[in-house]
């Protein structure tokens, strides 16, 4: 059964990261009146906030909480802290009920036929992809995301379907609960992208990172789906464990394999492909999206969809051309410029190699630029200094723009100067700007007009995202 409880007042504290606004979009849609506070954020998800009439408030104020509340969802940042935060006292203090989102959303969508889609890179996309694709197919599906996308009204949707997409981040709820957030899920199916060693502040070593995920794989129940993505060591030990038992897995990759596969791929502005299924049916599709890893995230996606019957095949090729992806996953931010600026998600290696190769892939003869920002821990730790000696292979130029501080005491920090040397020592052509300013001045001497550039980072980048495209298009804008 659904929980149908009637909606009422909720309140975010910690609203402006990606999965709790992700929640707070999906009560506003349930009919509940929502409001939160943050602190130190920004753009896109304070701007996501202002467009869906979400409203927040910058900075802490016991006296601002809301009367009448009947459910509080707390964030995990350090600044949320019981013992520091006013409005956190002052919610105890009313005996407001409480609980992170994890938590709630776990607790809150455990009778629905939930898909998790984890790994460590492609979550967001492919579930953002699960619920467009189903939409273009007529469901009206639920749907979590970590992210803004850029097809759907919201990252959370309750749906009027018993399937829900959630997004599945192994990172852990709270420095005190250590499990990883889907621990919390109930999953029916689960989509597993890919699985390379990541957060390796909590996760140090790849045994410690790979028990989540097998943990995740054993809740599956004998009913369910693994859709399991094809080359990843880790996912294919997972997936012949569960073979062994005799229970369904469904094989996926960009290429030729077994399961269902991508062939015939042409790459270009547009780049189509032939899907082909287990049973050997091709299906004509072409994306929009950059990149071979995209061709595969649409590959699962539709994997996924066609074996559950939430798709029809002849519904696929419109809705996949149409899908724009999500923001800060390899979206073009220019709209007149000859010299196009993408923004990638660069959290970790892999994420920020994806999208390099991906910008290379697509624009092979053109001078590419990387404006980087160190920004999580991943990038500030020394042990993964080595990162650097091959992240940026195939770049032109880097410019580099300082790591934050905050957090600085919980770990082995790089500085900028470390993080520089490395770069120089892998023979990357870097310059170390110090802030927008910096940058915009640099490329005002440099650029001709002919150089793709990527904005990589998980952090603000000084606003660069706001003013760089607008620059861009100003300077070398055709009609």
């Amino acid at each position: 059964m659904r929980d149908r409880r009637p909606p009422g007042q909720a309140y975010f504290l910690g609203i402006a990261g990606a999965g709790m606004s992700a929640l707070a979009s999906l009560l506003k849609s349930e009919g509940w009146r929502v409001s939160g506070s943050d602190k130190d954020v920004f753009p896109p998800i304070t701007t996501y906030l202002d467009r869906l009439g979400i409203p927040w408030r910058d900075g802490f104020d016991a006296q601002a909480v809301p009367r009448n509340l009947d459910l509080a969802i707390i964030g995990s940042s350090a600044k949320l802290d019981l013992a520091h935060n006013p409005e956190r006292a002052e919610i105890a203090r009313r005996g407001v009920p409480a609980m992170g989102f994890p938590h709630y959303l776990g607790q809150h969508t455990r009778e629905r036929h939930v898909v998790v889609v984890a790994g460590s890179f492609g979550k967001s996309t492919v579930t953002a992809l699960c619920a467009h694709l189903a939409r273009a197919g007529g469901r009206d599906p639920g749907y979590f995301i970590g992210a803004a996308p850029l097809d759907l009204p919201a990252s959370g949707h309750s749906g009027a379907a018993e399937e829900i997409f959630l997004e599945g981040d192994e990172y852990i709820i709270s420095p005190e609960d250590r499990r990883p957030k889907f621990a919390l899920y109930h999953p029916r199916d689960v989509i597993l992208t890919s699985i390379v060693h990541d957060h390796v502040n909590v996760y140090p070593t790849m045994s410690a990172y790979e028990a989540p995920f097998e943990a995740l794989v054993a809740q599956v129940p004998a009913d369910g789906l693994l859709v399991a993505a094809r080359g990843y060591p880790v996912i294919a030990r997972l997936a012949e464990e569960r073979l062994a038992r005799g229970l369904p897995v469904v094989w996926y990759g960009a290429g030729p394999g077994e399961g269902y596969g991508a062939e015939r791929i042409a790459i270009g502005e547009i780049t189509r492909f032939d899907l082909v299924t287990p049973s050997g049916a091709r299906i004509p599709l072409a994306t929009q999206q950059l990149g071979l890893h995209n061709i595969e995230n649409l590959v699962g996606a539709c994997a996924l969809l066609l074996e559950r019957g939430w798709v029809r095949p002849e519904d696929l090729p419109a809705a996949a051309v149409g899908f724009r992806g999500l923001e800060r996953r390899l979206d073009r931010k220019t709209l007149r410029s000859r010299a196009p600026v993408y923004e990638g998600f660069g959290s970790s290696y892999e994420k920020a190699r994806s999208a390099i190769e991906a910008v290379r892939l697509h624009f092979p003869d053109r001078p590419l630029i990387v404006i980087f920002e160190p920004h999580t821990f991943s990038w500030r730790n020394r042990e993964a200094l080595a990162w650097y000696a091959r992240v940026f292979d195939g770049v032109d130029r880097v410019l580099l723009l300082p790591p934050p501080v905050h957090g600085a005491q919980s770990h082995d920090q790089l500085s900028a100067d470390d993080i520089l040397m490395a770069t120089r020592g892998a023979g990357v052509r870097v310059e170390a700007m110090a802030d927008a300013d910096a940058v915009l001045a640099d490329l005002e001497g440099r650029l001709t007009g002919d150089e793709v550039l990527l904005l990589l980072s998980s952090g603000p980048l000084a606003g660069l995202p706001a003013r760089l495209p607008a620059y861009m298009d100003a300077r070398f804008g055709v009609d």
